[in-house]
């Protein structure tokens, strides 16, 4: 091999090795750099780069593979496109603390799932009494129209060939209501009609809820700004769609339709509706009934009209447009059941976690509507377990007036009706009486007056024999 080691080397137009590489150094025997102005074409491997100073206007097709994070510095938002991957809490800068809201803390990682109201309260939202389907003060089952099994809920049915039953059940468990804390609910059972699906036919529940209630609610029912929201669970052995509706009971009267969606059979189904306020809505600020709100199970054509506009408020015309047309599959099959569970209505636009209330302070709340003591209708024994017991009335030269007056645990809505039961448990505004002081007791005897009042009621007699009676129990109805 020959070793040249001149200043330059000029006029060459091509170097050829001895079948193996080629190597260049300097003087003093160190590997050299090669400087190459330009290449027009071929393919070179480098090792060393040089500046990166001097790459510019390369195209963005040409780079490739992946660019080490101390490489990229003071890139501008502009170069910035696409979706961006997870990014660490501590590498974004420039975000203010509270994002507008000096309550929120930001310093570290948040993750939100649900957010308190952000409107009224936030303890006693739920405008519903026994949304959780808890009490049932009068009885666990019921075919009777009107109030007779659930507390506040009202069963309404017209033209059935067979009555439907509404009764208490369990929440099975495991089910999505169940994990939440729901362990009752309100269940209707078809009976079997016959007859077919009439025109004035109709299967609903309602509850009403005072007119007062909602004037103090917080909910400035006069704008379309402002909400109320209604929640619950529902599941039908029949996969339909069904109908329900909220109606304004005061002077001027407005109906609110709307519809749960397709349910599936047999299938815990939740259904929201965000309810806006509207300038014809009316709540007085007394007792009586304000709002209802309604589950329909079925309603004939006789109260229904396809004209109207589901989810908006519109006049009601009584009888016929409480709600759209009514699938008729759940009515026509015989024993179908349908159930509701964590019914909730509240101020505001957002449907907040249900407010879980204790047996206790639900039963208080149902008190003021009606009142059923323990005794009312059964047996109290030989002893003297009553609501009252009288011994000394009032003595006149014919007789003697002898009266127990009762003290209610609540203050009821209004002055309630009354229905007292004697020691044996016979019921129709019957007592028992006392022959003699401490003595033998006669039953199923007719109350001769009766007087009721929201806190307290008095039950009177008059005859010669008597020397005390005795009111063993009560059930008073102060119902919307």
């Amino acid at each position: 091999m020959t070793v040249i080691r001149p200043n330059s080397i000029s006029g060459i137009n091509s170097i050829t090795g001895n079948g193996g590489d080629i190597s260049i150094f300097r003087a003093d025997g160190t590997a050299a750099d090669v400087t190459v102005n330009n290449i027009t074409s071929g393919i070179i491997t480098a090792t060393h780069y040089g500046s990166g100073a001097n790459l510019t206007n390369l195209p963005a097709g040409n780079l490739t593979g992946t660019v080490a994070d101390a490489r990229l510095t003071t890139v501008s938002s502009s170069k910035l496109s696409g979706a961006l991957p997870a990014l660490d809490g501590s590498a974004l800068t420039g975000v203010g603390a509270s994002f507008g809201n000096s309550s929120v803390n930001t310093s570290g990682i948040i993750t939100a799932t649900s957010f308190v109201p952000t409107t009224g309260q936030l303890s006693h939202r739920n405008l519903i009494i026994n949304g959780a389907m808890m009490v049932a003060q009068r009885s666990t089952s019921s075919t009777a129209n009107g109030y007779a099994s659930l507390d506040r809920y009202r069963n309404v049915y017209n033209g059935t060939d067979e009555a439907p039953t509404q009764s208490q059940v369990d929440v099975a468990a495991g089910t999505t209501p169940y994990t939440l804390g729901f362990r009752k609910a309100l269940k209707i059972t078809n009976g079997n009609q016959t007859g077919g699906a009439g025109s004035n036919d109709n299967i609903q529940i309602w509850q009403r809820i005072e007119s007062q209630y909602m004037a103090n609610s917080g909910w400035n029912y006069l704008s379309a700004s402002s909400f109320v929201t209604l929640q619950f669970w529902i599941k039908s052995s029949i996969a339909q769609n069904f109908q329900g509706y909220l109606l304004n009971e005061d002077s001027s009267q407005n109906t609110f339709p709307f519809e749960t969606g397709s349910l599936t059979a047999n299938t815990w189904t939740k259904v929201t509706k965000v309810v806006p306020g509207n300038s014809n809505l009316v709540f007085n600020n007394d007792n009586g009934a304000g709002l209802r709100v309604a589950i329909v199970a079925f309603m004939g054509t006789d109260s229904t009209s396809n004209s109207l506009s589901l989810d908006t408020w519109a006049a009601y015309n009584h009888p016929s447009n409480f709600v759209k047309d009514c699938t008729t599959t759940w009515y026509t099959t015989n024993d179908a059941t349908l159930e509701i569970t964590g019914l909730q209505l509240e101020v505001g636009p957002v449907a907040t976690p249900f407010e879980h209330r204790s047996y206790g302070d639900e039963l208080l709340r149902c008190q003021r509507y009606c009142y059923v003591s323990s005794h009312w209708g059964t047996a109290s024994g030989t002893g003297y377990a009553a609501l009252g017991v009288n011994y000394t009335g009032y003595q006149t030269s014919n007789g003697n007036w002898i009266w127990v007056t009762c003290y209610l645990p609540v203050v009821m809505r209004a002055a309630p009706t009354l229905d007292t039961s004697d020691q044996a448990g016979n019921t129709g505004n019957k007592h028992s009486i006392f022959t003699s002081t401490g003595g033998s007791r006669s039953n199923n005897i007719s109350n001769y007056h009766t007087s009721s009042y929201n806190d307290h009621f008095t039950v009177s007699n008059y005859n010669e024999t008597k020397y005390g009676m005795q009111v063993s129990g009560v059930k008073a109805e102060a119902e919307l």
